[in-house]
């Protein structure tokens, strides 16, 4: 496991007694001790300050799965995270006590042929916070390596340090997608990861940007935050053509990639349909394990299926579109918890519930 942490009786314990909100069943979590390994020479530890909720976390919470990772035995959850150095490796010489950081949450090894070609996220031995076996952040206190905790420039502020791992999402994307000054774009999905992913395509300097979702609330707040179009879906397959046809015309021309980002058979075909002939579609949302999708008809139209898993070296790019302007990620932030049992569980009952709620938040 990474250096996250240790249930109890692992390790050895700290001087004060450290706290985390443990998923121990389906629906369950309860605030129990959570003891840390000592900070070796490249560690740092963290006290958490901010630490928001992802999809991937209710999943867990609902089913105990996400995707093919199960969780089979207690687990902390979270992996947003941003916090105050408490502590550093007697190696750590970029880093000082008081400093606050964001953490990125994934520790590859840096030995096999992925992460030797820079493609660490693919890393096959990959630790990632709050993916099982691996514990998450959702405490009060972590260790990890210093390499992967990133100081925060003065005007960003600790929550947005922390949404620096949904925008690495977007941002890595964009990135996959190529996109640019010259590139239209379509977005399936206005839910957190569509709205990075629709902020990070902004920074990069994308001219047009349509969104699409089932939800007004959720459309209202793109076009706040900058969607030049919003179309309004239903989750029926039956509605495809006509609603291509409504997006291209919001388009106003040809859209020349698409993110689908939320990964269902409705959402992934209508983006194959919607995308121009020679144009690429970007798998960032992951809804369904299995997809029908019309391949066929999007091959003979040389359109390229790009997928998308995590993020690399996104974190100082995020935080350069942060310290600039070029983002903001504050209007994301639309709900607060504290770090006790009851609004540990009102936390995630708000984040399930979705609609008005897009990213919800704990202040340690």
């Amino acid at each position: 496991m990474g250096k996250g942490g240790m249930s109890l009786g692992e390790g050895s314990k700290i001087e004060e007694e450290n706290m985390a909100a443990w998923l121990v069943g389906i629906n369950t979590l309860k605030i129990q001790p959570f003891l840390l390994p000592s900070v070796g020479p490249h560690d740092v530890r963290v006290r958490m300050k901010a630490v928001g909720i992802c999809g991937s976390d209710v999943h867990y919470l609902k089913t105990m799965r996400c995707a093919d990772f199960i969780v089979k035995e207690p687990m902390v959850i979270g992996h947003e995270c941003a916090g105050i150095i408490e502590e550093v490796g007697e190696e750590v010489k970029h880093l000082e006590v008081g400093d606050r950081v964001a953490l990125e949450p994934g520790i590859s090894c840096w030995r096999c042929n992925l992460c030797k070609e820079g493609r660490y996220n693919l890393c096959p031995e990959m630790k990632f916070f709050a993916t099982p076996p691996v514990h998450g952040s959702l405490a009060n206190q972590v260790v990890h390596p210093a390499d992967l905790c990133f100081k925060l420039p003065e005007n960003v502020s600790l929550e947005e340090g922390a949404m620096c791992e949904p925008l690495s999402v977007g941002v890595h994307a964009c990135r996959r997608a190529e996109v640019g000054p010259e590139t239209n774009i379509l977005v399936m999905g206005a839910g957190p990861i569509g709205l990075v992913t629709m902020l990070a395509a902004r920074a990069f300097g994308v001219p047009r940007i349509v969104i699409v979702d089932v939800d007004d609330n959720r459309l209202t707040v793109a076009k706040q935050l900058g969607a030049h179009g919003t179309v309004r879906v239903t989750t029926s397959l039956e509605d495809v053509g006509f609603e291509v046809e409504q997006i291209q015309k919001a388009m106003g021309s040809n859209i020349d990639v698409t993110f689908d980002c939320a990964g269902f058979n409705k959402t992934m075909s209508t983006a194959l349909a919607a995308t121009r002939c020679g144009g690429k579609v970007c798998l960032v949302g992951m809804g369904h394990g299995v997809m029908t999708v019309p391949l066929t008809p999007a091959a003979a139209r040389e359109v390229d299926v790009v997928g998308v898993f995590r993020y690399k070296n996104t974190w100082p790019l995020c935080l350069e579109f942060l310290t600039s302007g070029k983002i903001d990620v504050k209007p994301l932030i639309t709900h607060r918890f504290g770090f006790s049992q009851k609004e540990v569980e009102d936390a995630f009952e708000t984040s399930a519930r979705g609609s008005n709620a897009i990213k919800v938040m704990f202040n340690l």
